[in-house]
């Protein structure tokens, strides 16, 4: 009779072992999904610093000269110099 309970509680215990791993906290699922978001973070993440890489170079842009300034103005606001010919090509 004791022979046979070891064997049957090691069977069970690989079963909850088994059972944990593929279901419970930190399963092989679980695991992928939170590689996947990882990812995801990590790619918007690099997103985001080229965008504020692109920001800081136009703030700095914007602080050093006003060649930025007129260019902006130029563009974003339809200004001229004085006696200059504003000229507008659409495509």
């Amino acid at each position: 009779m004791r022979s046979r309970i070891v064997p049957i509680i090691l069977v069970l215990v690989l079963l909850i072992l088994q059972w944990q791993l593929w279901t419970g906290r930190g399963s092989v699922r679980e695991v992928a999904q939170l590689q996947e978001k990882l990812a995801d973070q990590k790619e918007a993440n690099a997103r985001a610093a080229l965008n504020n890489e692109r920001l800081a170079n136009e703030v700095n842009d914007l602080k050093e000269g006003l060649e930025m300034v007129e260019e902006r103005a130029r563009q974003e606001l339809g200004m001229v110099k004085p006696n200059e010919v504003f000229v507008q090509i659409t495509r």
